[in-house]
């Protein structure tokens, strides 16, 4: 598999998973809209994020227009550009919205950075601990280029190598201190 890029995302997504099955999710070309799970968000988000919004929810909108000329139920987005589809495997396997996801394709566009970013859930002091915890298990088990937590205890946004013997050996080590039993069998993905 190579190297990875881990951030919020993944960890939003059970980052147990996916580090234990050395896979990752991707996104976008299916019409899925990712979700940073609600919650409150981290107050280090930049003002120029704010523009980048209003750019997205615009982008999402145009979206969803689109959706609806091709004869899909689709919900407006939220304030924050997400646009709740309901079951996902229902609109995977519907020819009907298959066809509309790929009229649409072109207007269906990634989360910015910033905008994810302050979206970000605020991490309870135990998260924060649990977060830096398992870095450093991760690091000295044998994956010394996994990530570290950021100052709001969310692991860094960086490529490191998930697919390595360490790295496998680490996520094993490691495991039960993000809640996943160590023998518990791999993902599949």
């Amino acid at each position: 598999m190579g190297a990875r890029r881990f951030g919020w995302r993944v960890w939003v997504a059970g980052a147990a998973v996916v580090l234990a099955a050395g896979c990752g999710g991707g996104g976008g070309d299916d019409g899925e809209v990712a979700s940073a799970g609600g919650g409150k968000t981290s107050a280090g988000a930049s003002k120029g994020s704010s523009g980048e919004l209003a750019d997205y929810v615009d982008a999402q909108r145009k979206w969803v227009d689109c959706l609806r000329g091709a004869g899909l139920d689709a919900p407006d987005p939220d304030a924050r550009g997400r646009v709740d589809l309901g079951d996902q495997s229902k609109w995977k396997r519907d020819p009907k919205a298959l066809k509309a996801q790929e009229k649409c394709a072109d207007l269906s566009v990634p989360v910015p950075e910033s905008v994810e970013k302050a979206q970000q859930p605020e991490l309870s002091k135990d998260e924060i601990h649990k977060n830096e915890k398992y870095a450093a298990c991760m690091q000295e088990h044998g994956a010394p280029d996994f990530p570290d937590t950021d100052d709001s205890g969310h692991f860094r946004d960086v490529t490191w190598d998930s697919s390595s013997a360490g790295a496998k050996r680490a996520t094993r080590k490691c495991a039960s201190i993000i809640g996943v039993p160590a023998d518990a069998p791999p993902a599949k993905g």
